[in-house]
């Protein structure tokens, strides 16, 4: 038992942490598609790492919705949110879970398809010139 008023470590972290989105570039820029390639790999892997099943699909639903829906996504789960950005959590048997930037937001060096294709084409031209 508590003294009146006082409250569990995970509720005053719960109160004064808003889930926000992590602002980042990428190594190199990528397309849409490149990027949900990756995070397919990424949720597709993640849960032979350790962790409960249940815990990686609450995540995974949680970095696919807008903030507030995350923010219930993982309160219902009974994930505990150590980092706002959700790229560091554990779960209530103490098992850590860390994401990466790439499924908790787009990078801001995002490209479009077209772009890539035109990308790709300079470097074929450049690589053919040297040679």
């Amino acid at each position: 038992m508590g003294c009146f008023g006082s409250k569990s470590a995970e509720t005053k972290a719960e109160k004064g942490r808003a889930l926000r989105r992590p602002v980042w570039a990428s190594e190199y820029p990528m397309t849409k598609s490149e990027l949900q390639q990756k995070r397919e790999e990424f949720w597709d892997t993640a849960p032979h790492y350790g962790g409960d099943r249940v815990i990686w699909d609450a995540l995974k639903a949680a970095c696919e919705s807008d903030l507030q829906t995350a923010q219930l996504i993982v309160n219902s789960a009974g994930v505990i949110v150590t980092v706002p950005d959700l790229s560091t959590c554990f779960d209530e048997r103490g098992s850590k879970y860390e994401l990466p930037r790439y499924v908790l937001s787009e990078p801001s060096n995002l490209i479009s398809e077209r772009d890539s294709k035109q990308q790709t084409r300079q470097q074929v031209e450049l690589t053919a010139r040297r040679m």
